[in-house]
C-alpha cells in the first residue's frame, strides 16, 4: 500500500511542548535494523525495530515527509485498520509488550531541500548524507525519535557503484559487489544511542588516514572524507582530532571506545558540526584548512571544532539528553571541555577575550531580545530555535561557574562520579549537579536556578576604606530584569573573583578576609540582592579588581571612576581584565558620553606596550564593541546613524592618538613565510589592525601597505586583511583587487565566502549592493555558508540593515527559505530581533516590513521566530 502523508497546520503538528509534562514513552526500542537502499529518484528504507514495553499505552512511532508501503508485527502484516496514520506518527494500539516491528517507506532525498533526515548535498548528485538532531531521523523512518529511547544499530546501506562511499555508524561488517551495478556495506554500532546520533553517507568522496593508540591500548582508525579537490585541506583537521583524543584522557580520563573515527566534510550543512558516534558530517568550513584560503581565526575554528564534537563522544553521546530541554547539558558542557582545550592553541587570556565577546555579542544581545530564554527552556514549539548561543555558551559559563568554585581537582572529581553514574544514559540537569557535588563533596545545587530563569544579571557596588581600621568594605548588589514568561527573578548564585591593587605601586595586594589569608585573589560568593564583604589590614586605598576572567556571565556596573578602570589597564597582571578594563571604558564613552580622554590614553599605551611582548593581547585591547552590540545596549530610541558616528568617531580620533607609532608598528611586522602558531597567529593579527587603523588615521602610506600586503601574502589572513582594509576604506584600487580575489578563488568555495562576505560587511555597503550579492550566479540558495556569508554580514552594518528596503529583501528570502529551508530561514529572521528598539519613523517602518510575513510563512520555526519578534513589540 502507499499512503503519502498529507500536511496539517503548524499549530496541529507542532503544540507547545512543557518540561513538566515529561513522560518516558510506552515502549523503548532495544535494536535497528536498518535497510537503506538509495535509487536515482528516492530511496527505500525498511526499519525493523525490537521494542519492549515500559509503561502502558500505545506503540507511537514518528514520521514525517514518509511514504509507508507497508507495517508489520512479528511478521504478520497490518491492514489500515490496524494502525493509526498521521502527517506525524504511526499508531500501532494493540502489539504484544515485546514484538517486532517492521516499515517499508520510501522517501526521496534528491528533493529535501530542508537538509534535515537523509538529503542530496550539492546539485552533482554525488553525495548524500544524513543531519538527524534533533528530528531528521523521523523523516529516514517510523521510530520513537527522542533522546532518551537508546538502541543497538546494525546498517545496511545499498546504492549503485557510482556511490563507493558507503558509511554509517559503528564497525564496517561487510562489504559485498551485487552484481548489477550496485553493492552494499553492513555496519554495526554496538553502542546504545538515541535516533539524532544515526548517520550515514552515499558518496564519492577521497579520505584521509591516520592511526591514534588511546591510553587504553586501542588502535584507532582515524578517516576524514572530503571531495578530492579538498582532500590537502585536511591536515589540520587530522592534527586536532589526535590532539582532542589525547587532551581528553589527560583532562578528563576519557578515552575513545570504538575501533574507528570517521569525519565527513559536507558543503551543504545547516549546522557547523554534528557528533553522530563515530561518523561526524562537518560543515566543510569547520573541517577544511589551508593557508592559502582560509584565515587564522577560521583556522583556529576547524580546531577547537573539531575538538568540541570529539568532546561530544562523552559529553553528548555516552552520556546523552534525556530530553531536549537538556540541550544545554551536553552542548554546555562540551562548549567548556573544547574552550579549555582551545587554551592550548593561545594564550588563556586572549581565549577568555574571544569566548567573552563571542558571549557578549551573542549570547547578551539575546537575553536582550524576543529569544531571551533559560538555558533550561521549559517550554518549546519548535526545538530547532532553541540552538542558541544562549544554550551554548552561557551554558557553558555555567559550567565554568561550578568548576571555578570547585578548583581543578574537586571538579575533576566531580565530573568523574558524573561519567561513573551515568555512562550509557539519558539525564538531566539535575543529573550533572548531583554528581558533581557527590563527586567533589560540594554542593551545587544552587547553580540549578542559573539554568531556569532568562536574563543577563547585573552586578553592581562600591568600595569603602576605612584608615583607622585599615579595611576594605565592598558591597556588592545584583539584579535581573523581569520576563514576561518569568516575571519574578531570583538572586543568583555568583562567583566574582576579585583582586586588590595598591594604588601607589601598581602591585597586586595580599588578601585578609574573614581572619583568614586569601592569596592575591579571592573568590567572593555574591548569592543574595546584595551583600557586604570587608577585607582586612588595608592600610592604603586599593583599586579593586571584580569578575576576573570573568567570572560570571553578568554585566558589570561598578561605581569606579574612570582614571580607576585607566589603572586597571595599566597594572592588572590577568591580560583579560586589562581588556575588560578597556571595554568598560570603551562602552562609558560610547554609551554614557564620558569623555574620551582617559580611554584613548590609557589604551594606546597598553596598546603600545603589549605590542612588544604579546602581539595577539595587543590585537584585542583596541577593539571597539560593533555597532550591533552597542545596540543591544540600547533598550529604546535607538538611531544606528547616531551610534554608528560615535563609534566611527572614537576608532578615528584613537586611530589619530597613534600615527606616530603606526608606521614603526607596522615596520616591526614585517611579512615572513607562515607558520601555524600562536606567536605568529599573534603578529598577522597585530598587523592587521595596525593597518586598519593607519587607513582609519589617513596616513598617506597605509593604502600602499596595504596593496603590498594583499600581493605578497603569505596566506590568506594577511591577504584578506589587506583587502578588507581597502575595500571597507573606499580606496581607488579596491574594485580591481576585489576582481583579483575572485579571479584567484572563484574555485573555492569557503574563500569565496570571504569575497562575499567582504562586500557585504563594507561599511558602504547599501541595498544595491545586497542585491547585486544576492543575484550573483555563485549566490547559491542551497549553500548555508553562503547565504550566511551575505545576510549574516550585512546585517553587521545596522545603518543600512535597518533600511526598509534592505529588511523587504530579507523578508522575501525568509518567505523563500520557509519552504525550502525553514531552520535557515528561522535564523536569518531573528536577525531583525532588534527591531523594536528602534526611534520612530524606523520601529514602525521595521514593524510593517516583519508583519508583511504574517500568513506568508508556514514551517514551525519560522512561524515560532516571526510570533517572538512581533511579541517583542
Amino acid at each position: 500500500m502507499d499512503k503519502t502523508l498529507q500536511d496539517t497546520t503548524v499549530a496541529a503538528a507542532h503544540p507547545t511542548i512543557y518540561l513538566k509534562d515529561y513522560q518516558p514513552p510506552a515502549f523503548t526500542i532495544d535494536t535497528v535494523d536498518l535497510d537503506i537502499q538509495l535509487q536515482s529518484d528516492h530511496a527505500t528504507v525498511r526499519g525493523t525495530l525490537t521494542v519492549r514495553r515500559q509503561t502502558p499505552g500505545a506503540l507511537v512511532l514518528h514520521g514525517r515527509d514518509l511514504a509507508l508501503q507497508a507495517v508489520a508485527v512479528d511478521g504478520r502484516y497490518l491492514q489500515p485498520e490496524d494502525y493509526q496514520l498521521t502527517a506525524e506518527t504511526l499508531i500501532l494500539p494493540d502489539v504484544p509488550d515485546q514484538c517486532t516491528v517492521s516499515t517499508w517507506v520510501t522517501i526521496v532525498p534528491q528533493t529535501n531541500t530542508q537538509l534535515e533526515g537523509l538529503y542530496q548535498a550539492g546539485p552533482e548528485g554525488n553525495l548524500f548524507v544524513t543531519q538527524n538532531e534533533p528530528e531528521g531521523f523521523r523523516k529516514i523512518t517510523y521510530f520513537i525519535d527522542r533522546p532518551d529511547v537508546l538502541s543497538v544499530y546494525t546498517t545496511r546501506l545499498e546504492a549503485p557503484l557510482t556511490f563507493p562511499t558507503l558509511l554509517a555508524n559503528g564497525n564496517l561488517i561487510e562489504k559485498s559487489d551485487l552484481g548489477n551495478g550496485r553493492h552494499a556495506a553492513i555496519w554495526h554500532d554496538p553502542t546504545r544511542k538515541p535516533s539524532y546520533l544515526f548517520a550515514c553517507v552515499f558518496g564519492d568522496l577521497a579520505v584521509m588516514t591516520d592511526q591514534y593508540v588511546t591510553s587504553e591500548g586501542r588502535q584507532v582508525a582515524l578517516e576524514i572524507y572530503a571531495e578530492s579537490r579538498d582532500l590537502d585541506k585536511c591536515h589540520v583537521a587530522m592534527q586536532a582530532l589526535k590532539d582532542a583524543m589525547h587532551w581528553d584522557e589527560v583532562h578528563y580520563g576519557r578515552a575513545y571506545d570504538l575501533d574507528n573515527y570517521m569525519i565527513v566534510a559536507v558543503s551543504q550543512f545547516n549546522m557547523g558540526a554534528m557528533e553522530n558516534k563515530g561518523l561526524n558530517i562537518f560543515n566543510t568550513s569547520c573541517v577544511l584548512s589551508d593557508p592559502q584560503t582560509t584565515t587564522d581565526p577560521a583556522n583556529f575554528y576547524v580546531k577547537s571544532t573539531i575538538a568540541h564534537e570529539y568532546f561530544h563522544n562523552w559529553t553528548g553521546n555516552r552520556i546523552t539528553c534525556r530530553d531536549w530541554f537538556q540541550l544545554c547539558l551536553k552542548e554546555g558542557f562540551t562548549v567548556y571541555r573544547d574552550q579549555s582545550f582551545s587554551n592550548t592553541l593561545q594564550s588563556a587570556a586572549v581565549q577568555r577575550i574571544d569566548d567573552v565577546s563571542s558571549l557578549k555579542a551573542s549570547q547578551f544581545a539575546e537575553d536582550a531580545g524576543p529569544m531571551s530564554h533559560p538555558p533550561r527552556p521549559d517550554h518549546f514549539v519548535e526545538i530547532n530555535n532553541f540552538y542558541t548561543a544562549t544554550v551554548y555558551d552561557k551554558g557553558a559559563e555555567i559550567i565554568r561557574m561550578m568548576a571555578t568554585v570547585l578548583g581543578e581537582e574537586r571538579f575533576r572529581a566531580g565530573t568523574d562520579r558524573f561519567f561513573a553514574d551515568h555512562d550509557g544514559q539519558a539525564v538531566t540537569v539535575e543529573d550533572l549537579l548531583d554528581s558533581l557535588s557527590n563527586g567533589s563533596g560540594i554542593p551545587l545545587q544552587a547553580f540549578m536556578d542559573w539554568y531556569s530563569q532568562p536574563g543577563t544579571p547585573h552586578v553592581g557596588g562600591s568600595g569603602i576604606h576605612d584608615p583607622v581600621a585599615c579595611t576594605y568594605t565592598l558591597t556588592l548588589h545584583q539584579s535581573t530584569a523581569p520576563h514576561p514568561e518569568y516575571p519574578a527573578p531570583k538572586a543568583l548564585l555568583i562567583p566574582v573573583a576579585t583582586a586588590l591593587f595598591d594604588r601607589k605601586s601598581g602591585q597586586p595586594m595580599s588578601l585578609i578576609r574573614d581572619g583568614q589569608a586569601r592569596g592575591q585573589s579571592d573568590l567572593l560568593m555574591l548569592d543574595q540582592e546584595a551583600q557586604t564583604f570587608v577585607f582586612e589590614q588595608v592600610s592604603q586605598p586599593p583599586v579593586v579588581s571584580l569578575l576576573r576572567d570573568f567570572s560570571a556571565p553578568v554585566l558589570l556596573d561598578f561605581d569606579y571612576s574612570d582614571d580607576d578602570l585607566a589603572f586597571l589597564l595599566a597594572h592588572e597582571t590577568n591580560g583579560f581584565n586589562q581588556w575588560q578594563a578597556a571595554q568598560t571604558l570603551v562602552n562609558r564613552v560610547l554609551l554614557q558620553q564620558h569623555a574620551a580622554n582617559v580611554y584613548l590614553d590609557a589604551v594606546s599605551t597598553a596598546f603600545v606596550q603589549a605590542a612588544a611582548t604579546d602581539p595577539l593581547l595587543a590585537s584585542r585591547l583596541v577593539d571597539i564593541p560593533s555597532e550591533n552590540y552597542l545596540a543591544s545596549r540600547i533598550s529604546r530610541d535607538y538611531d544606528p546613524v547616531k551610534v554608528m558616528e560615535q563609534r566611527q568617531a572614537l576608532l578615528g580620533a584613537l586611530a589619530r592618538r597613534l600615527t606616530d607609532q603606526l608606521p614603526v608598528m607596522y615596520a616591526a611586522l614585517p611579512l615572513v613565510p607562515y607558520v601555524d602558531d600562536a606567536e605568529a597567529m599573534g603578529r598577522r593579527a597585530l598587523r592587521n589592525v595596525v593597518l586598519n587603523l593607519a587607513a582609519q588615521a589617513g596616513l598617506p602610506q597605509a593604502f600602499d601597505w596595504a596593496e603590498r600586503q594583499y600581493h605578497v601574502a603569505s596566506c590568506m589572513t594577511e591577504r584578506l586583511g589587506a583587502l578588507r582594509v581597502l575595500v571597507h576604506h573606499q580606496a581607488p584600487h579596491a574594485s580591481a583587487l576585489l576582481d583579483d580575489f575572485y579571479q584567484r578563488f572563484e574555485n573555492e568555495a569557503l574563500a569565496l565566502d570571504l569575497w562575499f562576505g567582504v562586500q557585504a560587511s563594507q561599511p558602504h555597503a547599501d541595498v544595491a549592493r545586497l542585491q547585486a550579492l544576492l543575484a550573483h550566479p555563485r549566490f547559491d540558495l542551497g549553500t548555508p555558508n553562503r547565504i550566511r556569508a551575505v545576510t549574516g554580514q550585512f546585517s553587521q552594518n545596522p545603518v543600512n540593515f535597518w533600511q526598509p528596503a534592505a529588511l523587504t529583501i530579507y523578508t522575501d528570502l525568509v518567505r523563500t527559505l520557509d519552504a525550502r529551508n525553514p531552520v535557515l530561514g528561522s535564523r536569518v529572521l531573528q536577525q531583525m530581533g532588534r527591531w523594536y528598539t528602534l526611534a520612530e519613523p524606523a520601529r514602525s517602518a521595521a514593524k510593517a516590513v516583519i508583519d508583511s510575513l504574517t500568513g506568508q510563512v508556514h514551517s514551525t520555526s519560522v512561524v515560532e521566530a516571526l510570533e517572538n519578534l512581533q511579541r517583542a513589540g
